[in-house]
């Protein structure tokens, strides 16, 4: 029988957790503590698994039908939903790291690491600060050409044309490293 929004606000702690199934899995796991806890049980290559849904009230009833329809859908397409979300967390983690400045900071450190001298390390310091107002906060695979193109033209319209000839170098080297690491997407901006 499928839970109702009257069942849900009557779902009182007791002395044991107990559960309020709603059908297809998904239930409502209510604790001695007075926690109440979105949960789907499935089969998945032969074995029973439990996935965490979301907290009651936080997560709705519409919303945890929703997310055990999605892991359903999963289901039938031969994957299993608990390693799907734990794909896309660790996808979404690394991407927390692909900010230009991240990587950029990243790439000095390595080079510095391989022996880089002080004062080349200051001059890269020195000439990405011109790049980090625009594009320091933004994913280095979601950058273009025209963006960092427009950052080149700004230094240029100072009079400093050598300074932005080398921070397109710098710029080039910076993405050259993320698409050896794994962050740069094939539409960034490509640099000889």
């Amino acid at each position: 029988m499928a839970l109702s929004a009257l069942a849900l606000s009557k779902a009182k702690p007791r002395e044991k957790p107990y559960k309020l199934a709603d059908g297809h899995g998904l239930y409502l796991l209510v604790t001695p503590q007075g926690g109440r806890y979105w949960r789907m049980n499935y089969r998945f290559d032969g074995k029973a698994k439990t996935m965490a849904m979301g907290v009651f009230p936080l997560i709705t009833l519409a919303e945890a039908r929703e997310k055990r329809e999605d892991a359903r859908k999963l289901l039938a397409a031969g994957s299993d939903p608990c390693a799907k979300r734990k794909e896309i967390e660790a996808q979404e983690a690394f991407e927390a790291t692909t900010g230009f400045r991240i990587v950029a900071e990243e790439w000095l450190a390595k080079r510095e690491r391989e022996g880089l001298g002080d004062i080349t390390i200051g001059k890269i310091k020195w000439l990405l600060e011109f790049a980090y107002p625009s594009l320091g906060d933004r994913k280095i695979g979601e950058i273009t050409s025209m963006e960092l193109l427009a950052v080149l033209r700004q230094v240029e319209g100072r009079g400093r044309h050598e300074t932005a000839r080398r921070l397109r170098s710098v710029c080039g080297r910076v993405f050259r490293y993320a698409i050896a690491t794994g962050r740069k997407r094939s539409k960034s901006p490509t640099f000889s």
